[in-house]
């Protein structure tokens, strides 16, 4: 079987609804999409489109705020996944060693674990800074509560993929679950404006990176300078933007418990041209799923032969996200 080169469309539908049969063929075309690319669009999600305006809508209000009332909840620390990055506050490319990338052409808000409770797992000093509390802008109504019940849609989905991922990796269904119950994922919305100038040498949008975590769920839209993946020829093509749909992708982590079966591809955002920059404002809305700070991440046994040595050490997923992200950060 040729590999694939671009990224396939997959309805997971079946999954969701169906007998093992339909799961079974739901979790084939996965598995081919994750070996050969890394990137997969689904469809049949069970997402309400409601749910995704609302906070697509509310997004654009708190982005076109003053620069001085977003800066009012600016990200506290490097290693502090929540609140306000300002434009070119941050370069992804710098996780891959790029130390002089510079600065990415968008700002963002974040959030992490809505559902944090006074439990010693979310206090205790092995959890460091991964629960710290949510920065809430005091602007737009309505923000917190929208992004409170996406973040818990996507949770909710993320289960269901890591359901999938475990049977397309010849593991029990349920092999996941223990390992992201109490998960630090982090929902991240992206604005990136139109540009007024021209940006500086090698830089883009997002620069070309692999994302840290298990997975990564994102919601797009289709204006000029968009996400591009590489693929095994060495091609950068096109994500494509299907309505009612979210791009899926594996993260650094995944390809760990896998031993690269399972790629955790790179990807970027280019820049629009400049002849079509005045219609290029874009948002993406993305929920990078991280599994619980303390999850031991080594190969998981369908991914290693007998007597054939693990590619990567055992890692821990809070000590590996916090290096990645104290690394991005810009000069």
């Amino acid at each position: 079987m040729q590999p694939l080169l671009q990224v396939p469309v997959i309805d997971i539908a079946p999954f969701r609804t169906g007998g093992a049969a339909e799961k079974r063929k739901v979790t084939q075309l996965v598995d081919q999409a994750c070996t050969d690319i890394g990137f997969l669009v689904i469809s049949g999600h069970g997402v309400p489109q409601a749910l995704i305006d609302e906070i697509d809508a509310v997004s654009r209000l708190f982005f076109d705020l003053p620069v001085a009332e977003k800066l009012a909840v600016k990200r506290p620390a490097p290693d502090v996944t929540r609140g306000y990055i300002p434009l070119e506050a941050e370069s992804v490319a710098r996780s891959r060693g790029e130390e002089n990338a510079p600065g990415d052409l968008n700002e963002s808000l974040m959030i992490g674990p809505v559902d944090v409770t006074d439990a010693p797992y979310y206090t205790a000093e092995a959890a460091g800074r991964h629960f710290h509390p949510n920065l809430w802008p005091a602007q737009p109504a309505g923000l917190r509560d929208v992004y409170t019940r996406y973040y818990r849609a996507m949770s909710d989905l993320a289960v269901v993929l890591m359901r999938i991922f475990a049977l397309a990796l010849d593991m029990p269904e349920r092999f996941f679950d223990d390992k992201v119950d109490r998960h630090i994922s982090r929902l991240r919305v992206r604005n990136y404006p139109a540009p007024e100038t021209l940006p500086k040498p090698g830089q883009l949008r997002v620069g070309a990176h692999s994302d840290y975590g298990s997975l990564t769920i994102l919601k797009t839209e289709a204006n000029p300078g968009g996400l591009q993946v590489i693929n095994k020829a060495g091609a950068w093509v096109d994500v494509p933007i299907v309505p009612s749909t979210f791009v899926i992708n594996l993260g650094e982590l995944m390809a760990r418990w896998t031993n690269d079966r399972w790629v955790s591809t790179l990807h970027r955002v280019i820049n629009p041209p400049m002849d079509k920059a005045a219609g290029s404002r874009r948002q993406s809305i993305v929920f990078f799923h991280n599994p619980n700070y303390d999850a031991e991440i080594r190969c998981i046994d369908s991914c290693v032969a007998d007597g054939v040595a693990a590619k990567y050490p055992v890692t821990t997923s809070g000590d590996h996200l916090r290096n990645q992200f104290v690394r991005t950060q810009a000069m």
